[in-house]
């Protein structure tokens, strides 16, 4: 019994030693890339465009929700200011009147935001899409066997991230 275990034992180092031996040549051949796609989304020209046509879309809409904003703070002010000599109709009136207006403000400022993550999330993917196509090129030129974009570390020699951005840059 004891020899049984101790071939055994044998036989599952051997194996072990030589899947180790085969990992390593495997992996001595392997050509890993890296690319960060939060650099991408921020140093690139084509997600810097994208932020700019959101800048101009959104603008206008940001703005008028700032000035109703204003408006609101100020209707509140003047109510707890005049609060003291309004009648109670009075002071029920604007204080209807400020609920509805605190209700248009927070309406437009959610359908604000909600239409911007939409927008946004178009034109990153957008450029994403753009990106993933440089990356398939530099893969293929470069004969990368595994292009990663989300790790927990990585070798900077392995990071093409700038290679990227310049074909991403250049491309039309």
């Amino acid at each position: 019994m004891i020899s049984m275990t101790r071939h055994w034992g044998a036989r599952v180092a051997l194996v072990a030693a030589l899947a180790a031996a085969g990992a390593a040549s495997w992996a001595q051949d392997l050509k890993i890339g890296f690319v960060s796609t939060e650099r991408i989304l921020r140093d690139s020209n084509a997600a810097k465009a994208a932020q700019a046509r959101l800048e101009q879309e959104f603008s206008k809409r940001e703005r008028d929700l700032e000035a109703l904003g204003n408006q609101l703070r100020q209707a509140t002010e003047k109510l707890e200011k005049d609060a003291p000599t309004l009648s109670e109709s009075q002071r029920s009136a604007r204080q209807r009147q400020l609920a509805e207006l605190e209700r248009d403000f927070q309406r437009r400022r959610r359908e604000f935001q909600e239409d911007l993550a939409q927008r946004r999330n178009e034109e990153l993917q957008q450029v994403i899409e753009r990106a993933n196509r440089v990356i398939k090129q530099i893969a293929e030129s470069e004969k990368y066997d595994l292009i990663l974009q989300e790790a927990v570390y990585i070798a900077p020699k392995h990071d093409i991230t700038d290679k990227v951005i310049n074909g991403l840059n250049n491309a039309r």
